[in-house]
């Protein structure tokens, strides 16, 4: 049987998810499993899992790209073991990489090798490209979201809105929201919650 799975980061990117099954289908996926996860926190993937445990002697487990799968070598390596435990293989569609041969193990070893240091050169780069505009002064880090809505928040407070109700409301978070109340708000003014 060729099993399909897909992966996201996150639920945004819908455009990119369609595309995979696409591809998975076109290749002849009989079952697909599908999630919508960042591969930095493998415990969570749940679906990855799933097919792992649904892959029998001489399925093939098949992904669009490789980053869908993995982000560092050992857990490839992983993947690929258990799978190869198992009697099956994987095929990485944009690579044309099938583990069912020597060669294709090989490679497979070798390019998710050259993608972890990719990936290793590009957060230097990143980290670099930081302290340099925090250096200059121009770096802002991310806007702060809750911050920006301190004024709200302490408004609502003060017609009697329960801070559970304000992170509701405002679409922050409720330690956001009683730090921001925190700020302002007399303690008072917080009990009851």
């Amino acid at each position: 049987m060729i099993i399909g799975y897909a992966r996201t980061s996150t639920t945004d990117q819908k455009a990119g998810l369609e595309a995979q099954e696409r591809d998975l289908l076109a290749a002849g996926c009989e079952r697909l499993f599908i999630e919508q996860v960042s591969s930095v926190d493998v415990v969570a993937r749940e679906q990855l899992a799933t097919a792992l445990d649904f892959v029998r002697e001489g399925d093939v487990l098949v992904v669009t790209k490789l980053d869908r799968l993995a982000r560092s070598v050992s857990h490839l390596l992983d993947v690929s073991a258990r799978l190869k435990a198992k009697g099956a293989a994987l095929r990485i569609l944009d690579l044309a990489i099938d583990t069912s041969t020597a060669t294709g193990e090989l490679l497979l070893t070798m390019v998710g090798a050259i993608a972890q240091f990719e990936r290793a050169i590009m957060l230097e780069r990143q980290r670099e490209g930081i302290a340099k505009a925090k250096a200059e002064g121009k770096y802002r880090g991310r806007k702060p979201t809750a911050r920006a809505k301190g004024e709200e928040a302490r408004g609502l407070a003060a017609t009697g809105v329960r801070p559970d109700e304000i992170a509701k409301r405002l679409g922050i978070s409720r330690a956001s929201a009683y730090r921001l109340l925190a700020q302002e708000v007399p303690p008072t003014a917080l009990m009851g919650t």
